[in-house]
């Protein structure tokens, strides 16, 4: 079973904030995920929403919770609470369990 985590919140300036989370990513390796997807919102264009998949859900929690994460947020322009989501794919238990 696959383990993501889905991550919206709002930036000040989506280049800014782009920098800032490009520069991020040693640690985002650290913690075992490796983004999948990158949007913004098609009406709030400051407004990102991003899919990692996460080797392991202990760690993913752990950084989502750490304060060099909160830091570089921060720093970067996030200006709202983040919403995350610790997810399992389902489709890949389903494939699996039937054979696809």
């Amino acid at each position: 079973m696959t383990t993501y985590i889905l991550v919206r919140h709002k930036v000040r300036d989506y280049s800014v904030w782009k920098r800032g989370y490009d520069a991020h990513l040693p640690k985002r390796l650290e913690a075992g995920l490796t983004e999948k997807y990158l949007f913004r919102g098609a009406n709030e264009t400051n407004e990102v929403i991003i899919l990692f998949e996460a080797k392991d859900l202990d760690r993913a929690k752990a950084f989502s919770e750490s304060l060099d994460l909160r830091q570089a947020m921060e720093k970067a322009g996030v200006i709202d609470k983040p919403d995350i989501y610790f997810l399992h794919d389902q489709a890949s238990a389903f494939a699996k369990a039937s054979g696809y």
